[in-house]
């Protein structure tokens, strides 16, 4: 049996032991990107959870996963560093939420929006590949890496504070937003080409960017985080045109 003093010296020794420095921003990883984003993650689910907001509809959830499985098999073929992510795929009743897939494939889609659109399940298909393809394409890794060479003091910082600045601080955001419209158009092209590998037929996939633009109040112009609506949806169809041609007999 350990003394009560010798536990009150380990207790003491525990105490005074220097803690753990954190990552600096300098040193970041994409493994170091996929840690935070499973933690954030979980925080947002439980955030959602507590307001009965999460999963509230389980057909809708089913037919979610039923759609992104295929997805995100054609995800691990064409990009196999993802083929050993966790994938999740939850959704939320928040009016604001759209979808989004933080890194190492954890995706959580809007039934507002969803609903609000209309989607069929191709749209929702070109909805998910969308998201997925930011993820594989390591779209988070890159903005950070662009906002340290952007503003290289915050290398010396923690990177939890690197990952609060690109989504609040708003000078660096504003500083982001070519990458962030150019990482858009890029998802859109690599999400299109990977769901039409999985075998949906294409004309169907640019539904998604048409009923986009259908219910925008300003289709034609590029917003801070997004190439315009409209410009999207011609982009979108033309490469859904192209594909459909290589199909044809």
């Amino acid at each position: 049996m350990v003394c009560a003093a010798a536990m009150a010296t380990l207790a003491a020794m525990a105490a005074a032991a220097p803690s753990a420095p954190e990552p600096s921003a300098a040193a970041i990883t994409q493994e170091q990107v996929i840690a935070h984003a499973t933690a954030a993650y979980a925080e947002r689910l439980a955030e959602l959870s507590g307001r009965a907001a999460l999963d509230a509809d389980e057909s809708f959830l089913l037919r979610l996963r039923r759609i992104a499985a295929p997805l995100i098999a054609q995800a691990a073929r064409d990009y196999p560093a993802s083929a050993g992510w966790h994938w999740e795929l939850h959704t939320s009743s928040a009016p604001d939420q759209d979808a989004d897939c933080m890194a190492g494939g954890k995706l959580l889609v809007g039934q507002t929006h969803a609903e609000r659109l209309q989607l069929s399940d191709a749209e929702l298909a070109m909805l998910l590949s969308h998201e997925i393809a930011h993820a594989v394409l390591r779209h988070n890794l890159l903005e950070y890496q662009e906002a340290l060479r952007l503003e290289p003091a915050r290398a010396a910082r923690p990177f939890r504070e690197l990952w609060d600045a690109v989504d609040h601080d708003t000078a660096l955001m504003d500083k982001l937003a070519p990458l962030g419209r150019a990482q858009e158009e890029e998802a859109d092209r690599a999400g299109m080409l990977l769901a039409w590998r999985a075998g949906w037929a294409p004309m169907r996939l640019a539904g998604y960017y048409h009923k986009l633009a259908r219910n925008s109040a300003w289709p034609g112009l590029d917003s801070a985080t997004h190439p315009a609506p409209q410009t999207r949806w011609q982009a979108m169809q033309a490469l859904a045109a192209n594909l459909a041609a290589k199909l044809a007999p």
